[in-house]
């Protein structure tokens, strides 16, 4: 992973799959920084391994109570945080939580649609919402112009699967329809923040990771990942720069406009990537 400068970083879904293993590679980066990872269940068998994370690691993890699913909860996470920040602000906010629900047209349940456009759609932006106020202290401390993940960023970790474009040559196949629908809905929330935010200096963008052996990818790539970037673990994900931080230096009109290509954008090579393949994915 390219080293991150940014002092204060917050992961929704840090327990497991991509969002710990974020955490993990993050503490192997040399730069002073603090890392609020979030979870809906701290104290919980799955955040186990987030736990011993931060027994090792105090002074540089500290652990957060965040139910996406819900509100109140959003708000207490974003009022303990911001007491424990500084006047520095938020520098990195990651969504990365989210769940799959399985369906068609004909099978999809209510219940299911409900849940996951509550969880991938309603919460990211209930979080963006409570967290806006730090990130825009993080923009201003920072006395550098331009846009950047170590100034002020929202990374939103999306899937091809809200594709409008690609997903109808695979729909059949996936069978994920709540799913798709709540990231194509996602989606739409990143192009819009960008426009919103881009008057306080502040990244927002979405990526997809591809298919990733985790839990909620599960054992064998399915074809909603439509990518053709497979991987066995969540470390060879991130560590190929598929995943956020190595965008280190870019335009937030990216992720709603034409592709220009112009990879003077960044000096590293994901900001090609996302150009060329990622970017037309989601659209």
């Amino acid at each position: 992973m390219a080293a991150v400068k940014a002092c204060n970083i917050l992961i929704t879904g840090a327990n497991r799959g991509l969002g710990l293993e974020t955490v993990k590679q993050l503490l192997e980066n040399s730069c002073q920084k603090h890392i609020f990872a979030t979870c809906r269940d701290p104290d919980g068998p799955k955040s186990e391994a987030l736990r011993e994370l931060a027994r090792k690691h105090p002074s540089v993890i500290t652990i957060i109570r965040l139910d996406v699913d819900d509100p109140c909860s959003i708000k207490e996470s974003a009022k303990k945080v911001g007491s424990l920040l500084g006047n520095n602000g938020l520098n990195l906010l990651v969504n990365n939580a989210a769940i799959v629900a399985r369906g068609t047209i004909h099978t999809s349940r209510v219940e299911d649609m409900k849940n996951t456009f509550n969880t991938n759609v309603i919460g990211p932006l209930l979080i963006i919402r409570e967290y806006l106020q730090y990130l825009q202290t993080a923009a201003k401390a920072s006395g550098t112009p331009g846009m950047s993940c170590n100034k002020a960023a929202v990374i939103n970790i999306s899937s091809v699967a809200g594709s409008m474009t690609r997903k109808p040559s695979n729909h059949i196949q996936s069978t994920v329809l709540p799913y798709s629908m709540s990231k194509a809905g996602f989606n739409t929330l990143t192009v819009l923040a960008a426009e919103e935010l881009k008057a306080d200096e502040i990244l927002c963008m979405a990526l997809h990771p591809g298919w990733v052996k985790t839990e909620l990818g599960g054992e064998k790539e399915w074809s909603a990942s439509g990518s053709g970037l497979g991987f066995d673990s969540t470390r060879d994900i991130i560590s190929l720069g598929v995943a956020i931080f190595v965008c280190h230096y870019c335009c937030v009109t990216i992720c709603s406009e034409a592709c220009g290509c112009d990879t003077d954008w960044c000096d590293f090579s994901l900001l090609h990537t996302w150009c060329c393949y990622i970017h037309p994915l989601l659209l």
